[in-house]
């Protein structure tokens, strides 16, 4: 009994690169409707309704991205009004939902893959690709927060020495450009020791050897396959056209044939693999629960 963050990581990523992949070189409609509303259903299944921040600023950016094509581009015949002497018309108008529903939907994913996707199993997943790879991935993790952390023990030594206030403007950059290049240097002095260290600890002189934790299951070759073979269905109906839309000049949608259904119904359950394994997961723990 796993959730779907248990599998293993190259299967999850395969997943999740597999129903982003559609997501973002496709814009049939119908697909990316799919999408938006798997992610956000699987969203607030990990997560339930305490991201309210994040909803609200993904909400914002689809108003943004939504009323942004038909203010900014012109194409298309329909036009629905005239403002500023510009058209405003009905094709980019669909052209900039269909957008935004498709990058809030791949938003959502990729916030549900970083929350899934540690560090430690990113790792896993570059290191058997390539040795240097996740070093300098490691690295950028590590000095990410560590970044940070300086940055305030800098600003506040900074302060209490006065060089600078944040009252005054010009004083408050002049100190956030020494704090800047202070930063820089200290960077680049411990990119030095570090080079130094693994040198002299003799990496990249022999066989690495890794430490792996994840293995493949039954469960996980099972959900590797499954999600192959259902985008390769859906990517063979997007590659032969049987998933047409056009937005310009005119609206123009072709009706799926048989390929094109089974494509939209390959996605479809594609998007929903997650969730069901989430909710077997949860319905066999209440079960057991209520057994005790």
């Amino acid at each position: 009994m796993r959730s779907f963050s248990e599998y293993n990581p190259i299967v999850t990523a395969i997943c999740f690169f597999c129903v982003t992949g559609i997501a973002m070189f496709c814009n049939y409609p119908v697909l990316m409707l799919i999408s938006l509303a798997g992610a956000i259903v699987f969203f607030i299944m990990r997560n339930g309704l305490s991201h309210g921040k994040t909803h609200l600023f993904f909400w914002i950016l689809f108003a943004v991205l939504a009323l942004a094509n038909p203010l900014v581009s012109h194409n298309g015949k329909t036009v629905l009004f005239v403002m500023n002497h510009n058209p405003v018309t009905l094709e980019a108008t669909l052209y900039g939902l269909n957008s935004a529903v498709m990058i809030i939907g791949v938003l959502y994913w990729f916030r549900s893959f970083t929350q899934i996707m540690t560090s430690e199993k990113l790792l896993y997943i570059t290191g058997a690709l390539s040795p240097k790879l996740s070093l300098i991935l490691s690295m950028a993790l590590r000095y990410v927060p560590l970044f940070s952390r300086q940055s305030a023990k800098i600003s506040s030594a900074q302060k209490a020495m006065g060089l600078f206030s944040d009252d005054n403007i010009i004083d408050d950059l002049k100190g956030k450009s020494r704090i800047f290049s202070i930063m820089v240097t200290w960077a680049l002095e411990n990119g030095i020791i570090t080079a130094d260290s693994m040198e002299a600890r003799g990496y990249g002189t022999g066989r690495r050897s890794q430490m792996r934790r994840f293995g493949f299951r039954g469960a996980d070759i099972a959900l590797l396959i499954a999600s192959l073979l259902l985008f390769g269905i859906t990517a063979a109906a997007v590659g032969t056209d049987s998933l047409s839309f056009e937005f310009y000049p005119a609206l123009n949608a072709g009706a799926p044939d048989t390929l094109g259904i089974l494509g939209i119904i390959s996605y479809g359950l594609l998007i929903i693999l997650p969730m069901i394994i989430e909710t077997e997961v949860n319905l066999r723990w209440k079960y057991l629960r209520s057994g005790i």
